[in-house]
């Protein structure tokens, strides 16, 4: 799904010019890329939130600057550090649907793991993977379902179906998600050393039984 947002073309380029548009309830922004000459605009803070929530970070936005219309992606953006989910600066790439770009995507675990049944727990190692993919292919999320996942069993990139869409910029065997047995568990959120006895579920730590 592609949004619209609306733009204004920014004349004046000042700090206390920019101070005052994001006192307007605008943030200052450039939009840039595939053969197109860097251009200052402005877009409603508002009306942009509610178009990344719409179409997510890595969405296809349609940037209406009035007498003309781009293509664009959310390239980059800057934070108010003090100030929780307020934009002071955003950069706007226009798209090339014939080049593939990399982008990051939220990973998603689906499914109640056979192993955190049987009294294992679920460690996510990676939240986001990076991908090389075409515009217009770029998924929501990867999805990634552990519904068959034991004990001490991995789910890795090589793992993954990704019908052909896109690569992952990932070796094979990097892990996504993994099950620990329990005792393990136990000991890695205490730090503390296990009773002596029963190595093998340690295995791979400090083991001073021998």
């Amino acid at each position: 799904m592609t949004s619209v947002l609306h733009a204004n073309e920014r004349t004046e380029f000042k700090k206390s010019s920019r101070r005052k548009i994001r006192e307007e309830g605008q943030i200052p922004a450039v939009v840039y890329g595939n053969q197109t000459d860097n251009k200052p605009i402005s877009v409603d803070s508002k009306d942009f939130i509610k178009t990344i929530r719409e179409t997510g970070k890595n969405g296809i936005i349609e940037l209406d600057l009035g007498s003309e219309k781009r293509k664009v992606m959310l390239y980059d953006y800057q934070m108010d550090p003090l100030k929780s989910l307020e934009f002071i600066h955003l950069d706007f790439h226009v798209v090339n649907f014939k080049a593939e770009i990399d982008v990051d995507v939220a990973i998603h675990v689906t499914g109640d793991a056979a192993g955190v049944k049987d009294g294992g727990v679920l460690q996510q190692v990676l939240h986001e993977a990076s991908i090389k993919t075409l515009p217009n292919n770029v998924p929501d999320s990867i999805e990634v379902d552990v519904s068959n996942l034991q004990v001490n069993e991995t789910i890795t990139f090589g793992d993954l179906e990704t019908s052909g869409k896109y690569k992952f910029n990932h070796e094979e065997d990097e892990v996504i998600v993994s099950i620990l047995p329990p005792r393990q568990e136990e000991e890695i959120d205490s730090g503390e050393e296990q009773e002596p006895g029963e190595p093998e579920l340690v295995e791979g730590r400090e083991n001073n039984n021998g």
